[in-house]
């Protein structure tokens, strides 16, 4: 019998965080609390969660650098949480490396739901029709090698998070497609994910930046007008 998911739940609200607890221990998860950033930081080193709901606003550290130091040394799926609906705070914790994030007030019933999405996802296999082109995935001067989730470029390493390595894997596998938004979050977010489309145009600017590549006048992701992303190709 497979031992349960573990998550970290981090949130300064005491009362949310047991409730969130509960739905989650009802679920069948293992689950470890904290109430500020530090402490989240040092329980994720000591328990290895496979997923951390993380609130932004905390004591000591806020959110966005909690996850900014987990990224570090895990690559645990991340949501976050906000109590304010604005555009920075979601692209600011998507780029330090969170998966997705939710509004408060939010239902614990949705809040599981997402999380049964995002525990969907493969940690470690080949994106669909991606098999066929062998286990390393090579454009341009880039490299992808799909077992070790490793990418290079011009042989120096990239360091991705699972869903930007993800979202790359997905690219490539297909490098002649144009992919929607919905296309890429059903590949990579899973087809259960109900979340904001606006996460994929967040995580395409984060690979962009770290491959070294311009929106303007992109050499590895190309935008297709009016449909979504695809590989820049000769």
């Amino acid at each position: 019998m497979a031992e349960p998911l573990r998550v970290l739940v981090v949130d300064d609200e005491t009362a949310l965080a047991n409730v969130i607890a509960g739905y989650l221990h009802r679920e069948g998860f293992d689950v470890d609390l904290a109430h500020d950033g530090l402490t989240a930081v040092d329980s994720a080193r000591t328990n290895r969660p496979d997923l951390v709901v993380l609130d932004v606003m905390l004591p000591g550290l806020d959110g966005i650098e909690v996850c900014r130091r987990l990224r570090e040394f895990t690559d645990a799926y991340v949501i976050m949480l906000t109590a304010r609906d604005e555009e920075i705070d979601k692209i600011v914790g998507l780029s330090v490396g969170a998966d997705d994030y939710l509004v408060k007030p939010f239902s614990p019933r949705e809040l599981i739901a997402r999380i049964r999405a995002m525990l969907r996802r493969p940690r470690a296999t080949a994106p669909a029709g991606g098999s066929a082109c062998g286990p390393v995935l090579t454009f341009g001067d880039v490299d992808l090698d799909v077992e070790s989730r490793r990418v290079t470029r011009a042989g120096a390493p990239v360091d991705l998070t699972r869903t930007e390595f993800d979202l790359l894997a997905a690219l490539a596998g297909r490098p002649r497609a144009a992919f929607t938004r919905r296309q890429l979050l059903d590949e990579v977010w899973g087809p259960g994910w109900f979340g904001d489309e606006h996460v994929v145009d967040v995580h395409v600017a984060h690979l962009r930046a770290k491959l070294g590549d311009d929106a303007a006048e992109p050499v590895y992701i190309r935008t297709v007008r009016g449909v979504g992303y695809g590989l820049s190709t000769p």
